[in-house]
């Protein structure tokens, strides 16, 4: 043996050679410990992915999945580089985005590897072409082709080749586009005992020519392809078939009992997800080798049979479970003795399970009947004879009374225990009296019922093995008390909603050492975090959030617990600078200090917690400016840092395209809005209310085409509202009040649909972190084929956080804070208290989903659009202190959904509206400071005033604004000229006396006016000589 100690220096130099030709085409070395030092530390046997024979030196196993998944291109194989691995048995490419080679070096060079047994070819790019070039590999026991892009014709060509594997064992084809052509190329396949065909084209009834050349075939999967149940007739002629996998299949038609007593050998069928005739249930009793049988997500309804599975003597697993049953469970059911593993979860079972057959299954080690409407007993008595039952998954089902007398004690140490949101018919609320005698349990949750009492402390000190406990949503009372001895296996606690109150234990950190969840949340601890959480090394979620504590973050934590994920400490009492030192939270994601007394500056190192998904620091007393640090969280996508005392300019850095939620308002922010939210399509609320900022609202924001919630309220904006903002059509909220916009009212302002199902993404929050589940098969005493297959297990303990979007706006002449799912459904426009000016656009009509609009305190004139009656969803309308003029439109009534209405002090005139529909609420308040207004509930009736006018109404559907006709005040102006003028000439005439006064008046007055003219003509032409 030449080179490093364990292998060979020829097969070493294969291996760099290889290393080279990947990485020439990927963007990072995946082989990094791949090196060509002359230390023979440098032993190429301990290399990743690589394994020798401990006796020959030779390479035996090259492991090279995921290499290039995420490179620049596919990679190119070529075969020849493997060639001198000639002891090589196993070699997996998984993932590497194959899909060509180096000519004349394919697979088919592989056929001088004499010794390999394994070749997994999963998840690349290969097509049919490859099919060919495998058959020479004589050696070949194990082939993976799943997850490529083979298609099936009428010929297949390269598969009738596959005849000359003679070895092998296991062929994989799944998730490839095979249809049914492809079954005519296993026949020679003699040696095969495992075939996956799942997720191809294969469908409807297909027959297996030369199927009898299968004689070792134990394993078929069929799953998720077009077949139906007539396939059943085919795979008769499989005698040696144990395993049956045809989960989500549309399996229609009748079988037959003929053909399923032949499948006599059969000892696991899988239909999961698969739709067939309940008949099946009634017939599969001949099948007797039958061990295991699922039937989960099958849409099968009515009450279970009470004949034929009830046959199966053999029968040890079951999974019924995510269909629609109901009824009771038959009583046949107690001849199933040999059953271990027992799914009925997600049903609509019912009935006492006192009386159900449960009992008599002394077998079972895993029962789960969760989410159902059975009626249990407190006690749990019905389980007494059930010794080797080690998983109990109980929750959402009827908690009912039993009689104390029945207390007993258990047979059977249980392991999982999950008894939550059921509903609870007693009056006694305490956990079960059986969990006394529980010494065993490794996850119990009682969470989410209205368990009562002291909080039940004897659960840890009882269970010295616990890894979770949950008793979260209760009604406990009393003080949390840790074991006195350490507890290094417990990983997760939630005690959150209870009514437990004085301080932490200052040991809790010293007794469980290896919590990775804490949860406390909404209880009524008090006092400081102990410095013994700093030995909680490997803490990531810690929930104190709503409680009594107070006091500053202490220092050992800060520094111990370094792998921490989830900090939760809202609505406390907390004092002093968030983070004294520089921490390690490296893996920090989701962080909420809100509603404490926190104060300092924001420290600028936490932009180095590069894996931030949200931060909510709102209402603390922060200050200082806002660090451009934080622009490097790429990450962000909530930023709450509201109600504090935070003063410069907005970072213009914040360029993220992930931040979807912004809120900054109610701080001491100046400048202008900032440019760095430009072209973002994911943002969803930009709030920066009540602050000092400057400027226009600029012509970018129409990029924002997911903006649902703008608020810019009471700020020092000006200048004209941009029509840039009518291409917001997703908005639900627009806040633009308490500013000094001037001009006109955008009329595009109605292309906002504010239509609830038409937007996404959501208003209701984010959820940031994640579940964390456990699989069960481990804590029975014999393994499980069901759980061997399960996608998930149950989650121990939940890290998911959701961050609440919450939007204060005014309505109704109050200013509510609209929060979560509700604001989906609300929507308003407020431009209150600016200069706006120019008339209402009549087109603010069509917004007919609207439920707030406020324009007052502005400057706005003419008339009220008669169009606002198309508002049916409006609840508040506000137009008071402008100087609207016309009469009030008697359409308005139309609004039967208005519950506020404001037209006050502007020059209306005429007549309120008909007191009907929701205007017969309103008081005088709505209209006053109109003086030319009359009508209830004003107090100066119309009739005390001029008669109303019978002047049509005009296009845009207000009267004139005379208040007689024209045509007859003329002719009764001349009438009375020419009257009083004939007065004068027939007194005139009479009385001489008169008429001599009368012209000796005209005379002087045309002297004196003579003599006006002429001096002031003198004064003003000597005045210009001189």
């Amino acid at each position: 043996m030449n080179g490093c100690f364990g292998c060979w220096e020829h097969e070493r130099a294969a291996l760099l050679q290889l290393k080279a030709s990947i990485n020439s085409t990927a963007d990072t070395d995946y082989f990094r410990t791949w090196n060509s030092s002359t230390n023979k530390k440098s032993d190429c046997c301990d290399w990743d992915g690589v394994k020798y024979n401990n006796t020959t030196g030779h390479i035996i196993q090259l492991d090279l999945n995921d290499r290039i998944g995420w490179s620049r291109e596919d990679w190119c194989l070529n075969a020849s580089l493997f060639l001198p691995f000639e002891e090589l048995q196993y070699l997996d490419l998984v993932g590497n985005q194959i899909s060509r080679w180096v000519p004349n070096e394919g697979f088919e060079r592989f056929s001088a590897l004499h010794k390999l047994e394994m070749l997994y070819l999963f998840n690349n790019n290969f097509n049919n072409n490859i099919l060919s070039s495998l058959s020479g590999i004589s050696s070949l026991k194990i082939l993976d082709l799943s997850d490529n892009k083979l298609n099936g014709s009428f010929h297949i060509p390269g598969f009738e080749r596959f005849s000359a594997l003679h070895k092998l064992e296991m062929l994989y084809l799944a998730n490839n586009h095979f249809n049914n052509n492809i079954l005519s190329s296993f026949s020679g396949i003699s040696s095969l005992k495992i075939l996956d065909l799942g997720g191809n084209k294969l469908n409807g009834s297909f027959h297996i020519p030369g199927s009898n050349n299968l004689p070792k075939l134990q394993v078929l999967e069929l799953g998720w392809n077009k077949v139906n149940a007539r396939i059943f007739k085919s795979l008769t002629t499989f005698t040696s078939l144990k395993i049956l996998r045809m989960g989500g299949n549309n399996l229609e038609g009748s079988f037959t009992t003929e053909e399923l007593s032949k499948l006599n050998n059969l000892e696991q069928l899988m239909l999961d997800g698969s739709s067939f005739d309940k008949s099946l249930l009634h017939k599969i009793g001949v099948m007797t080798s039958l061990n295991v049988l699922t039937m989960s997500y099958c849409g099968l309804n009515g009450t279970l049979p009470d004949q034929g599975w009830c046959e199966l003597k053999k029968l040890q697993e079951i999974d019924l479970s995510n269909n629609n049953f109901e009824g009771r469970l038959p009583s046949c059911m107690a001849n199933l003795t040999s059953l271990r593993v027992l799914d009925l979860s997600n049903n609509h079972f019912n009935g006492n399970s006192v009386q159900s057959p449960l009992s008599s299954l002394t077998s079972l080690e895993y029962l789960s009947f969760s989410y159902n409407n059975f009626s249990i007993p407190s006690t749990l008595s019905f389980l007494s004879n059930l010794s080797n039952l080690k998983i109990l998954l109980s929750d959402n089902n009827i908690l009912a009374l039993e009689p104390d007398s029945l207390t007993w004690i258990p047979t059977f140490q249980l392991k999982v225990f999950i008894l939550s949101s059921c509903s609870i018919n007693i009056h006694n609320r305490t956990p079960p009296r059986f969990l006394h005698y529980q010494y065993d349990l490794r996850v119990i949750n009682l969470s989410h019922n209205k368990f009562a009492g002291q909080f039940p402390n004897w659960l840890l000190e009882n269970n010295t093995r616990l890894e979770t406990f949950s008793v979260n949503n209760n009604s406990f009372t009393g003080s949390f008390m840790v074991p006195y001895d350490i507890r290094p296996n417990i990983l997760s606690i939630d005690i959150s909603d209870n009514h437990l109150h004085g301080p932490i234990p200052t040991n809790l950190g010293l007794i469980f050492p290896n919590l990775e969840s804490l949860k406390m949340s909404r209880n009524e601890f008090e006092g400081s975090i102990p410095s013994s959480f700093g030995n909680m090394a490997f803490l990531k979620n810690l929930d104190l959030s709503e409680n009594h504590f107070s006091g500053t973050i202490p220092m050992h934590f800060i520094m111990g617990c370094y792998n921490l994920e989830l900090l939760l400490l809202s609505n406390n009492s907390f004092s002093g600078q968030i983070f004294p030192a520089n921490s390690n939270w490296t893996n920090l994601a989701s962080l909420h200090l809100d509603n404490n007394h926190f104060s300092g500056t924001l420290p600028t190192w936490m932009g180095n917690m590069t894996y931030l998904d949200d931060i909510v620091m709102a209402k603390n007393h922060f200050e200082g400016p806002i660090p451009i640090e934080l622009c490097k969280l790429v990450y962000l996508r909530f930023l709450d840092l509201s109600d504090n005392n935070l003063f410069g300019s907005v970072p213009s850095c914040f360029n993220s395209s992930s931040i979807r939620f912004f809120q900054l308002n109610k701080n001491c922010l100046s400048g202008p809005i900032p440019s760095s939210f430009q072209n973002n399509s994911n943002l969803v609320t930009l709030n920066l209310r009540d602050n000092h900022l400057t400027g226009n609202i600029p012509n970018w924001i129409g990029s924002l085409s997911s903006l649902r919630i703008l608020l810019l309220k009471a700020n020092h904006l000006r200048g004209q509202i941009p029509i840039q903002v009518c291409l917001l059509q997703n908005l639900n909220i627009l806040d633009l009040s308490y500013n000094k916009f001037s001009g006109l009212i955008p009329h595009c302002l109605s292309n906002i649909t504010f239509n609830a199902s038409a937007h996404d993404p959501s208003l209701s929050g984010l959820y940031s972190g994640g579940a964390y589940p456990l699989g069960l098969s481990s804590y029975l005493n014999t393994k499980s084929i069901i759980f061997e297959h399960l996608p998930y297990g149950i989650n121990t303990f939940d890290g998911v956080v959701k961050d609440e979007e919450e939007a204060e706006f005014t309505t109704k002449t109050r200013t509510y804070s609209y929060k979560g799912d509700i604001l989906e459904y609300m929507f308003g426009i407020d431009l209150s208290c600016n200069n706006l000016a120019g008339k209402i656009p009549l087109e603010l009509g069509r917004m007919s989903n609207i439920r707030a609009l406020n324009l007052s305190h502005n400057n706005l004139s003419g008339p009220i659009p008669v169009t606002f009656s198309n508002l049916k969803q409006i609840e508040s309308l506000d137009l008071s202190y402008n100087n609207l003029n016309g009469k009030i439109p008697p359409q308005l009534t139309e609004m039967t959904s208005l519950a506020v209405f404001s037209v006050a002090h502007n020059n209306l005139l005429g007549t309120t509206p008909d007191r009907k529909n929701q205007f017969i609420t309103f008081d005088e308040s709505s209209y006053e400071g109109n003086p030319l207004l009359c009508g209830p509930p004003l107090r100066n009736s119309c009739t005390k005033m001029r008669p109303p006018s019978t002047m049509p109404v005009d296009n845009e559907g207000e009267e004139g604004d005379i208040f007689m006709d024209m045509g007859v005040f003329y002719i009764s102006f001349v009438v009375a000229y020419i009257t009083i003028l004939f007065g004068i000439v027939a007194v005139l005439y009479i009385n001489p006396y008169w008429r001599r006064a009368w012209f000796y008046l005209i005379e002087v007055c045309i002297d004196t006016c003579y003599c006006f003219v002429v001096v002031h003509y003198h004064k003003l032409f000597d005045f210009r000589l001189a």
